[in-house]
């Protein structure tokens, strides 16, 4: 399986899942499993950009005041 890292990523997973569903490459179950894994992945990766945002803004503001 792929690294799935960022928001493009999974949205490239996640068409690769719709395509082999559609080609009957994959159980529905399968698909509906990735799917919701992706979900609470993209979350994840959602939550850790703005983590990221917020250290860095801590940084920037931590070094203007003294």
């Amino acid at each position: 399986m792929k690294r799935l890292n960022t928001l493009k990523d999974i949205r490239r997973f996640l068409a690769k899942v719709a395509n082999d569903l559609d080609e009957d490459q994959i159980t529905e179950g399968k698909a509906r499993t990735f799917s919701y894994l992706c979900s609470i992945l993209s979350q994840i990766v959602k939550d850790s950009e703005i983590e990221k945002k917020l250290d860095e803004l801590e940084k920037r503001i931590e070094g203007g005041i003294k």
